[in-house]
């Protein structure tokens, strides 16, 4: 399937129906832009080439509706404009007592992982951590798909009831 054709000959019907979504000519190329790179990205999960207009204007109106939600809790005004309005705006900055609360937990959260049986530790920092495909790491460890599905979802169990009683935290509590 070449790609490149097909976007050639539907990203200007595909930029009309944008406009219409979005309601301007910039946010209507900004979701025209992310739809073309996704389908670039994506192009070997299209089965028919024929449904290529459609499915890309699927993936434009997602995005037009993504930029919506991120326009409306973005506000329409400026931090500058805010604070001419008199309006105090809090330090991004975490106090000592947040960071301190910060570092425990990440220390909580390290030993309720150290933990976890190692059968189910790799799968769970490569999945949950690193935030590999489960695909990926189903081929590297030799496991099937369902035993890492597996294997995750029962590390996830034992994660929560760890952190629930706060086990893994005391060594953490005891350095800080």
């Amino acid at each position: 399937m070449d790609i490149e054709r097909l976007i050639n000959r539907h990203k200007d019907a595909v930029y009309r129906q944008m406009v219409r979504t979005c309601g301007n000519h910039d946010d209507a190329e900004d979701a025209l832009a992310e739809a073309l790179l996704a389908a670039m990205k994506a192009a070997d999960q299209l089965r028919d080439p024929s449904n290529f207009q459609a499915w890309l204007s699927r993936i434009g109106t997602r995005s037009c509706a993504r930029m919506r939600i991120r326009e409306k809790l973005l506000g329409k005004h400026s931090i500058t404009e805010l604070e001419e309005k008199g309006w105090e705006l809090p330090d991004s900055q975490n106090s000592p007592e947040q960071e301190a609360e910060i570092t425990a937990l990440k220390g909580c959260v390290r030993g309720a992982v150290e933990l976890l049986p190692e059968v189910y530790r790799e799968v769970y920092i490569r999945r949950e951590v690193l935030e590999e495909k489960a695909e990926d790491v189903a081929q590297s460890m030799g496991l099937s798909l369902p035993a890492v599905k597996s294997r995750l979802h029962r590390a996830r169990e034992i994660m929560r009831t760890n952190l629930d009683t706060g086990m893994g935290c005391t060594a953490y509590l005891d350095e800080a």
